[in-house]
């Protein structure tokens, strides 16, 4: 049998940060329980990443660069089925590294390099949106005056931005658990959609309802959501 090749550390100093980041919060990991929890030594951390901000960074980059690549898919929708897979699948991302948007507001104002880069995404999830709403509005699946696409693809950027944070106050010491993950993505989805049900079209509308309504069941939360591999 061939042996696989030990992962680098660098590498998995990163997936423990993230696994403890999402865990605990940001501001309550500090370096000394990271190499704590890896069971190397404070000098080996800090050869691979200097400061806990470089660790940010790092996982930060990752998440930006995953993010930019699903916001393009946005083209593609056109009807409400796409669209709930395309945010269903955009909020298990943002789960992935929820740890960026519990603690988003202490972050920016410690990291000048995020504070900037949020203000892209910002942007970029304002495009993708508005391409979703082009897409299904060509297709015949909606209809919403030009008028209304800025104010509503911006209601649904601030949802899709904010609504782990709303999660979290809901319930804050069991919120953004991992066994909660389902429910919370679920919910989140549901509620950005819903924000269309102005402008889409009655069978549209109709099927978006029974989407929700499938996906929300019990027993269906665990095996029906799209990629569930993603949630962790």
């Amino acid at each position: 049998m061939v042996k696989k090749a030990p992962r680098r550390t660098a590498e998995r100093i990163l997936e423990v940060t993230l696994d403890l980041f999402n865990r605990f919060g940001e501001p309550n990991v500090s370096t000394t329980l990271i190499s704590a929890e890896l069971r190397i030594s404070p000098g080996n951390l800090y050869y691979h990443y200097p400061a806990k901000d470089a660790l940010i960074n790092a996982l930060f980059d990752r998440f930006e660069r995953s993010l930019n690549e699903l916001l393009n898919a946005s083209d593609g929708v056109r009807n409400v089925e796409d669209a709930w897979f395309f945010m269903h699948t955009l909020f298990e991302l943002i789960w992935q590294y929820r740890f960026l948007y519990r603690d988003l507001n202490d972050l920016l104002s410690k990291n000048r390099r995020l504070e900037t880069h949020f203000q892209s995404i910002l942007k970029n999830k304002t495009h993708s949106v508005k391409a979703l709403l082009d897409g299904m509005s060509r297709s015949g699946a909606m209809t919403i005056d030009s008028r209304e696409v800025e104010p509503t693809a911006t209601s649904m950027v601030v949802v899709l931005t904010y609504w782990l944070s709303f999660e979290y106050v809901r319930d804050p010491r069991h919120a953004l658990e991992p066994e909660h993950a389902q429910a919370a993505l679920l919910r989140g989805a549901h509620h950005v959609l819903n924000l269309l049900v102005p402008y889409l079209e009655p069978q549209q509308r109709s099927h978006l309802l029974s989407i929700v309504g499938t996906y929300s069941s019990p027993q269906n939360e665990s095996t029906l959501t799209p990629t569930p591999q993603l949630v962790k």
